[in-house]
């Protein structure tokens, strides 16, 4: 793994400013969750843009690798609620999609709107396994505390490769991406603890720790133990964690998902949401290819003591990736895939039903 230095940041940040998406240029929220073919009673969704809670970020950041960083980009969000304040913690991209992002906060005040977190980033690249950058926060409460798990991207190197994965479905490139978690009191400071899914099971690449969450949300245990969801990587093996504390986690194949009444194929779990009415319900929300090999979002139904065990699916999703939230009396979620090129702008959408 390449050492982190000033000048491997820089190059990154170099890199970063050259690139371009053309597919993920275009995607727009609403293809997924404005509308859905058929509405199961148990979907969560569909969604309508709620224009009262946009946010534009207008500041740049301090900088505090040294380097000249700057955002023209922020998407791929996670929301919590605290003492009556919304919290948007989000990743900023020199280029859409682009590496060398960092993670900020910025918290809605009902009374005086939003206000962009002054001592961000609260996430950048300090350790070797976010040389490339920090990426995609998910936002859990639990224990009176908070935690945050994020992708750290890093370089992959010649002895990397030899110990790395040795799959035909998953071959190794040249970036690594990694799980890690930090831990916060109060939302705005946070504590890096390092590695959430270790090497021997990411094979050097594993995105999304999906964990059951519920609508405060509150990480929630099933079977005693908390849950993650592993959808991208690990040598292309869904595999699923389990921990007492969301800190260690061990981990095991585990299929839980069937994509045969949809067709196509996975691209990634965005989240998971424990819905808690008259019977407690889990829904997994997740991105696919379809049988045209178009993106799509669809949602997968399980009963919460047999969480693997999938009951029904429909097409039609949130794309969530950083879980849904009940504020304001429904589910609400963010993303900033719709934003104007460069305007750092973050949209919220609200559920219709569910």
């Amino acid at each position: 793994m390449q050492k982190i230095t000033t000048q491997a940041l820089l190059e990154s940040y170099e890199g970063a400013l050259a690139f371009s998406n053309p597919l993920t240029d275009t995607i727009s929220t609403e293809q997924f969750s404005a509308e859905y073919p058929e509405r199961p009673e148990w979907a969560v969704g569909p969604f309508r843009k709620d224009d009262s809670l946009s946010f534009r970020q207008v500041q740049d950041w301090e900088d505090p690798t040294g380097i000249g960083w700057t955002a023209d980009s922020i998407f791929n969000p996670s929301i919590m609620e605290r003492d009556g304040k919304l919290y948007l913690f989000y990743r900023a991209s020199p280029r859409k999609e682009s590496v060398s992002s960092r993670i900020g906060v910025a918290v809605l005040d009902p009374e005086t709107g939003w206000q962009d977190n002054p001592s961000n980033p609260v996430i950048y690249p300090t350790m070797d396994n976010e040389i490339l950058g920090c990426e995609d926060p998910k936002v859990y409460q639990a224990n009176g505390r908070y935690y945050m798990f994020y992708n750290g991207i890093w370089t992959i190197e010649g002895s990397d490769q030899l110990a790395g994965q040795n799959s035909d479905a998953y071959p190794l490139g040249e970036v690594g991406c990694d799980i890690n978690v930090a831990v916060s009191d109060d939302l705005i400071h946070w504590e890096k603890l390092g590695l959430a899914v270790p090497h021997e099971i990411s094979r050097y690449w594993a995105k999304g720790a999906v964990i059951p969450r519920n609508a405060r949300g509150e990480a929630v245990k099933i079977g005693g133990d908390y849950l993650m969801y592993l959808s991208e990587g690990c040598g292309g093996t869904t595999h699923v964690g389990r921990s007492s504390d969301l800190v260690n986690w061990t981990f095991e194949p585990q299929e839980y998902l069937d994509l045969e009444p949809l067709g196509g194929s996975l691209h990634e779990v965005a989240c998971a949401i424990v819905n808690e009415g008259e019977r407690t319900e889990l829904v997994l929300d997740f991105f696919y290819g379809d049988a045209d090999g178009q993106f799509s979002a669809a949602q997968a139904l399980y009963d919460i003591s047999e969480p693997f065990t999938q009951k029904a699916v429909h097409k039609g999703g949130s794309l969530a990736w950083g879980g849904l939230l009940k504020f304001g009396g429904s589910w609400v979620f963010a993303q900033g895939w719709d934003a104007p090129k460069g305007s750092r702008e973050m949209y919220f959408y609200r559920a219709e039903q569910g």
